[in-house]
């Protein structure tokens, strides 16, 4: 057996603000846009990590790319046949998190989720970049390929085959979206004493919770 890492001693104390429920919005989405927009200077501030699982309960996990929000939802968009989408649309439920490290923030989101609308999704689709909606073609996401160069040359046989004309949004590809019930907004504080205060859906409006850390 190999000797552990330790990672004790990886610690840091969190200072920079608090989070009272006096300061919060009154809906999570409003509140989620006053937060976004001071996540504006990280690298990727809508990155989120996107929960999923079978329905017998094996989860998965990854990163992906926010696209859009709104009071309805959270939207993502992907290939339908994907690892993601095929457990989503199976198991209709998926949490995401704002891992917002820099800010001593993060953004806990669960909810059900559904399919977004074909209109939805070929509007997007068209504001993708040219190589990107290639690629959504070229890539049968999740499966097994034997190496790179066999996504180099399915890359290579979409671009002759739509050469001088648009790229349509394949069949197979769309959006998800997680429709809340609940959103919880974590500030780090001191000593462990975080500040965590969480949005509940309830009797039709929503319900302001403080979670102990």
């Amino acid at each position: 057996m190999t000797r552990p890492r330790q990672l004790a001693d990886l610690r840091r104390d969190y200072a920079r603000a608090g989070l009272d429920e006096a300061d919060l919005a009154a809906t999570w989405d409003q509140q989620l846009d006053r937060w976004f927009d001071e996540a504006r200077i990280l690298p990727e501030p809508n990155a989120v990590v996107l929960a999923t699982a079978t329905p017998d309960g094996v989860p998965s996990v990854r990163t992906v790319l926010l696209k859009a929000y709104d009071d309805r939802g959270l939207v993502v968009f992907t290939n339908l046949t994907s690892r993601k989408a095929t457990e989503a649309l199976a198991n209709p439920r998926a949490g995401l998190l704002f891992p917002w490290v820099e800010l001593e923030r993060q953004v806990v989101v669960e909810g059900v989720v559904e399919q977004v609308s074909r209109e939805e999704t070929e509007a997007y689709f068209r504001t993708r970049p040219r190589g990107s909606q290639l690629g959504a073609w070229a890539s049968r996401q999740s499966t097994v390929v034997a190496g790179r160069e066999v996504l180099e040359q399915r890359a290579a046989e979409v671009a002759e085959r739509y050469a001088g004309q648009d790229v349509p949004t394949p069949p197979f590809w769309g959006g998800l979206r997680v429709l809340p019930s609940s959103v919880e907004f974590w500030q780090g504080r001191t000593s462990r004493l975080h500040d965590r205060l969480r949005y509940r859906a309830a009797d039709g409006g929503w319900l302001v919770e403080r979670l102990a850390p």
